[in-house]
């Protein structure tokens, strides 16, 4: 499979989104389009409105430090903006949209600096929520906002306290905290995606865990357990969410469940890879969980399946597919990234 016909695939709209497209109206912005998730996002909008019968303007807004990613979407039929979204001015000349999806968001190299994180997870948001204030908003998020909790359970549930560990964590609560409160003050409907963790062959904990096993590297154990959804089912539901924004915002937890053992993920890669995983250490009696139930009563158990993504990413890597080199560090305790 060639990089084209993965995005393709990982685009490819369900009948559901189809549906939810017929009954929302207007063009889409899309803020942030340029990160892991949002080009093909992009394209799976412009897809469902296409199979859906409206014709809507889908614009991706980045600063697209890649020009090649741009030239990308611009080629599958999406309006492109360069922009510092950190600019007022800059996110003040931004089109008026009636459906926005926020993606912006900072992650890595928190650690070496932690300004920036916050000025992009807390202080952006705020831009943004006052900028389209008349809009409808899908804000992605995160479940790391939730601490560390028994393995012997479901995870924390949308309503259970938070507790972020690290400032990355941290931050990125402040940015709902922020969501909700310009919805509260402008009655802006807004719909807040706790996700983890999305999965595609180039990016994501099986990825991770494809490398180490492939490359006989040891795995650590200690983060014993993760919730995994096929990227394409991930942002099928955040467009699906334009229709439950709310005021104050609805939360959801996005994810699979149940919570998946790192180790039976590392042993079904070693099966086909033929070869034995090199583990060590091991599990501890608790993990970065979320409980997906509200997210599946709302949308539907999501359609691919672990082992469905355990084949796709095996046979990616095997074949020398290319990887995003961003390794999630889905097994950091410390909430350092």
């Amino acid at each position: 499979m060639t990089e084209d016909e993965l995005d393709d695939e990982l685009s490819k709209p369900t009948a559901e989104l189809i549906d939810a497209f017929k009954r929302i109206d207007g063009d889409i912005l899309v803020l942030g389009v340029g990160g892991k998730m949002g080009p093909t996002l992009a394209q799976l909008a412009v897809k469902a409105s296409i199979a859906a019968g409206k014709s809507r303007r889908v614009t991706g807004v980045a600063r697209f430090t890649d020009p090649g990613v741009r030239q990308s979407l611009e080629a599958k039929g999406i309006a492109t903006i360069a922009c510092d979204l950190l600019d007022h001015a800059a996110v003040s000349a931004l089109p008026d949209a009636p459906n926005v999806i926020f993606m912006a968001g900072r992650k890595f190299g928190t650690s070496g600096d932690q300004a920036a994180t916050w000025a992009t997870n807390a202080y952006l948001p705020g831009l943004v929520a006052n900028r389209y204030r008349s809009s409808r908003i899908v804000a992605f998020s995160t479940g790391n906002v939730y601490p560390l909790v028994s393995i012997q359970g479901d995870g924390p549930r949308e309503e259970d306290a938070t507790g972020p560990v690290g400032e990355y964590a941290q931050a990125t609560l402040a940015r709902e905290r922020v969501f909700e409160y310009f919805s509260q003050r402008h009655g802006t409907p807004i719909a807040i995606v706790r996700l983890n963790y999305a999965i595609e062959p180039r990016y994501g904990v099986l990825r991770d865990i494809a490398d180490h096993v492939f490359a006989g590297r040891p795995l650590d154990l200690t983060m014993g357990y993760a919730n995994v959804i096929w990227q394409r089912d991930a942002n099928a539901i955040a467009l699906r969410l334009l229709e439950h924004c709310a005021t104050p915002p609805l939360v959801l937890n996005v994810t699979g469940r149940p919570a998946q053992s790192v180790r039976e993920i590392a042993l079904m890669f070693g099966r086909r890879f033929g070869r034995d995983p090199v583990l060590f250490d091991v599990e501890r009696g608790t993990a970065l969980l979320s409980n997906a139930e509200r997210c599946e009563q709302l949308f539907g158990v999501a359609p691919v399946s672990l082992g469905e993504m355990v084949d796709r990413v095996a046979a990616w890597v095997a074949g020398g597919g290319r990887s995003l080199n961003r390794p999630t560090h889905f097994d950091r305790r410390d909430g350092a990234f």
